[in-house]
């Protein structure tokens, strides 16, 4: 017996504020990921890859919602000089 084929609906990845969760502070949709990080992870030069294998629980489209949500808000992620 063959399965009928359901459609998955994609959904991509946002960046939300929940008071309940972390204070509030923005982070990637369905998970504990605070935006703020990534942007850290990117501005130290960081590759996609390497910020997946530190956050195995981010959806594959989660630092892209970051870059977005990033530009969105001015927050730049280029390297900070130090």
């Amino acid at each position: 017996m063959a399965f009928p084929r359901q459609k998955r609906n994609y959904i991509p990845a946002t960046i939300v504020s929940n008071p309940s969760i972390l204070g509030g502070e923005p982070c990637v949709e369905g998970t504990r990921v605070p935006a703020m990080t990534i942007v850290a992870e990117l501005r130290a030069g960081l590759s996609d890859s390497e910020i997946w294998d530190g956050y195995p629980g981010l959806p594959f489209d989660g630092i892209d919602a970051v870059r977005e949500w990033a530009k969105a808000n001015g927050i730049s992620l280029e390297p900070t000089s130090s």
